[in-house]
């Protein structure tokens, strides 16, 4: 294929430009955006048809990838909402007088250009779109071949609104979806500041392997739950079948249910609910002798070592027998991937050693982790969840779309 460098350049000149853009023109290119894309949903329904096509509706990125009239109004009325946020830019987050009069400000500025890289989810087109946009970002979209027909579709409404508005159409463009795109974009030093990958932990192993760009890892969820000792067993029902069922597609579902050896007993009635949204169980030994005859046997299999640290994103869950609390803390330490893991506990000391020794971004207690979500936190929108600990951390939302630099100012000030 082509070298995509010039592509590169053009994106990082756009990128300049937007910094003379105010945010009152941001704002209403935003909401232009989000009545395009509403007048557009024949066209993007089309496009996106094709794609969905070409994948078994089995496939648990199939609901990730389908896109409806509903969920474009949805999508719509989200890039109203960033349009509402107030600006993460220019925001004074120090400032300080040295004692030769010299003045140091620390203020927030862009990234630049920043890099997606995603599977079949062709809303995050929209989504990053609007984010990098309201943050004065330029943003490179690389999506999958799998939604590519979707992502082109929704690229080109974006691009009609811009040049409408007078700018420089290469402030959102769309890669082409072959991997070599994706290579290029990894080593695209000189022109991309930031790459952020959305998806499975293969896509963000593979990026955090191969990307010479800095990266903010996103996306994948091993979620644990521990129904404790000391649990309440209808807390734990409502909780565990939320944060499985709710939507199984999604990075902060739930993929193993921890339960303490004391409340195995309670185990068929902590996971009956399941069994009404057909939910697969993967048990241990122990549970899987608790579960027979409490729960439906063509649901309920054994566990095997691969059932541990997956990701399901399906009807699907691991059930592992633990040894209190420091077994569950040994066993999240092993298999999570630092996104959301959840304790259910009426013990308060067990709780805080809990939120103290579990490493993920979001540690809940009697809490669905079905929360993590930047809407959720009152954030507004966001770009992912970051599951690093550089720089972000959990939902992404504007400010964390942005860097800082100083700004020194004085009257002839020189070092001696």
């Amino acid at each position: 294929m082509n070298c995509l460098n010039d592509t590169f350049r053009a994106v990082k000149a756009a990128s300049r430009q937007l910094n003379l853009i105010d945010e009152k023109t941001i704002n209403s290119l935003l909401c232009a955006v989000a009545d395009e894309a509403e007048k557009s949903a024949s066209d993007i329904l089309a496009e996106n048809t094709k794609d969905l096509a070409l994948m078994e509706p089995s496939d648990p990125k199939y609901d990730r990838l389908k896109l409806t009239r509903e969920r474009i109004q949805a999508i719509a009325a989200d890039m109203r909402q960033v349009a509402q946020l107030p600006s993460p830019l220019g925001k004074v987050l120090s400032k300080t007088v040295r004692p030769n009069g010299m003045e140091i400000t620390k203020v927030s500025v862009p990234f630049g250009v920043v890099g997606i890289i995603y599977e079949a989810r062709p809303n995050v087109s929209f989504d990053v779109f609007s984010l990098c946009l309201k943050s004065g970002n330029a943003c490179i979209l690389k999506g999958s071949h799998d939604a590519h027909n979707s992502n082109r579709a929704i690229v080109e409404v974006i691009n009609r609104v811009l040049i409408t508005f007078g700018i420089d159409p290469h402030t959102v463009v769309l890669l082409p979806a072959d991997r070599e795109a994706t290579a290029q974009l990894l080593q695209a030093v000189e022109w991309v500041d930031l790459i952020i990958p959305r998806g499975s932990q293969a896509l963000i192993n593979y990026v955090r392997n191969n990307s010479k760009v800095p990266v903010i890892e996103t996306g994948a969820g091993i979620c644990h739950t521990y129904f404790d000792a000391e649990g309440d067993l209808a807390k734990g029902r409502a909780i565990v079948n939320n944060a499985k069922t709710r939507r199984v597609s999604v990075c902060n579902a739930l993929d193993c249910l921890l339960i303490d050896r004391s409340r195995l007993g309670d185990l068929p009635q902590l996971c009956a609910p399941l069994a009404d949204s057909q939910v697969v169980i993967y048990a241990d030994e122990q549970a899987f002798a608790a579960l027979q005859g409490g729960y439906p046997s063509t649901l309920l299999e054994h566990a095997v070592p691969e059932s541990f640290g997956t990701e399901f994103l399906s009807y699907k869950m691991a059930v592992k027998t633990v040894d209190g609390l420091d077994g569950a803390i040994e066993h999240i330490a092993r298999y999570s991937s630092k996104h959301s893991e959840a304790i259910v506990s009426e013990n308060p000391q067990h709780i805080a050693r809990f939120f103290k020794e579990v490493d993920a971004a979001c540690v809940y207690g009697n809490v669905s982790t079905a929360f993590t979500d930047g809407g959720q936190f009152g954030f507004g929108a966001e770009i992912g969840i970051s599951t690093q600990k550089l720089h972000a951390r959990g939902p992404m939302a504007l400010p964390e779309m942005t860097s800082y630099k100083y700004l020194i100012t004085g009257n002839g000030q020189i070092r001696s």
